[in-house]
């Protein structure tokens, strides 16, 4: 086992850093405060190739895997934690068209979503089911060629923006094996949005409900077969788990820097800071919690790109560790800052805002507890 990047590696890493550094650190609080979503700094970071990692070369994606993702995304979210966790959902929303669309689905969006000339959401939680997402109650009833679709999606980041959207609906029976995803375009008759949501965190991101009211769409707009939308939406979640908990490495490490920076230049009782034991000891347990998820996330990214069968369990443990570990390492940042970590110039208040929600979404840590406990136990 090979615990050094290779240069291939290392320079998508440099590549993800210096973006970061340049175009979204200097305006991510600019961003948060004023809740603007920087969609043409997101295509900046498309020519990249960012907005189709898991796409492939022939429709204008990088056809990269999920450790190349993960470091990638770690990266991103040190410039800026919610935009990079967008871009996380849109790559997971354009990884499983390619994993799971027929070759018309593919031709059809796969180049709009790896240039972001199309913006791109997933629609899975609903207001009345969230962690018990098999309970959906989106129904898709097929007409003819047609499904007409009724029923609203809560919580959806890019609601209102994004043009296309990945929609876990019912097609059959009660349970998961009833469920059928499908895709929905900005601007099909029926298809309506809710007001934008007021955000803890993740402010420079629209989020809102999304509604489908007699929404008529083909029945090619489905990927795979009915019934399978379920298995693709958790075979998503795996890859989306990875993101999410990488955005957390990123956006820790970020809130982690910048605290080791004030402690060596704040002077209390005559000393720096930096030179308090109880405060060195306080910064060795971050960087050792955060080294720690680091590897994790690494494992499951790479054994996910293997199709290893156990890849589930370890996104789903990478997950629950790195996302807890993520908001302990800003938390303590912030409190290592004092008062000045509460004020908006220090930007640690950002980062707490932004990490909390990892903890919730792509399934809450709780759910990740039932998930792990389940494989180990069988």
């Amino acid at each position: 086992m090979d615990f050094y990047l290779n240069s291939e590696h290392a320079q998508i890493k440099a590549m993800a850093e210096s973006f970061a550094r340049e175009h979204l650190q200097p305006y991510a609080a600019d961003w948060d405060h004023k809740e603007i979503f920087p969609v043409d700094t997101m295509r900046q970071a498309a020519s990249l190739g960012f907005a189709g990692l898991f796409i492939r070369e022939a429709f204008g994606g990088c056809n990269l895997n999920r450790f190349h993702g993960a470091l990638i995304f770690e990266a991103l979210a040190q410039g800026c934690v919610a935009t990079s966790a967008y871009l996380s959902i849109h790559n997971m929303v354009g990884g499983m068209i390619q994993r799971f669309g027929t070759a018309d689905q593919h031709q059809a969006w796969l180049p709009k979503l790896s240039s972001f000339d199309w913006l791109s959401s997933y629609c899975l939680t609903e207001p009345s089911s969230g962690s018990d997402a098999a309970s959906l109650k989106t129904k898709a009833i097929r007409q003819g060629d047609h499904y007409i679709l009724n029923g609203a999606k809560a919580f959806i980041s890019g609601g209102g923006v994004s043009d296309l959207y990945l929609v876990m609906v019912r097609t059959g029976e009660e349970g998961p094996k009833g469920i059928s995803a499908v895709i929905v375009e900005k601007g099909t008759p029926g298809l309506s949005f809710g007001k934008l949501e007021e955000k803890m965190g993740w402010r420079s991101q629209p989020t809102c409900v999304v509604n489908f009211d007699n929404c008529r769409i083909p029945v090619a707009n489905r990927l795979g077969d009915e019934g399978d939308g379920f298995k693709i939406a958790m075979m998503g979640l795996d890859g989306g788990r990875i993101n999410i908990a990488a955005c957390s490495l990123g956006g820790a490490q970020y809130g982690l820097d910048l605290a080791k920076s004030y402690i060596k230049e704040r002077q209390q009782f005559g000393r720096f800071l930096s030179d308090f034991q109880a405060l060195q000891f306080k910064v060795a347990d971050m960087e050792t919690e955060l080294s720690a998820a680091r590897l994790m996330v690494y494992r499951a990214g790479f054994m996910l790109s293997q199709g290893d069968p156990e890849a589930t369990l370890y996104c789903a443990m990478a997950k629950r560790f790195a996302t807890d570990v993520g908001f302990k390492v800003v938390n303590e940042a912030l409190q290592l800052h004092g008062g000045y970590g509460y004020i908006k110039d220090y930007q640690i208040e950002r980062l707490v805002r932004d990490l909390r929600v990892h903890q919730i979404l792509e399934g809450t840590n709780e759910i990740m507890r039932v998930i792990i406990a389940r494989k180990v136990l069988s």
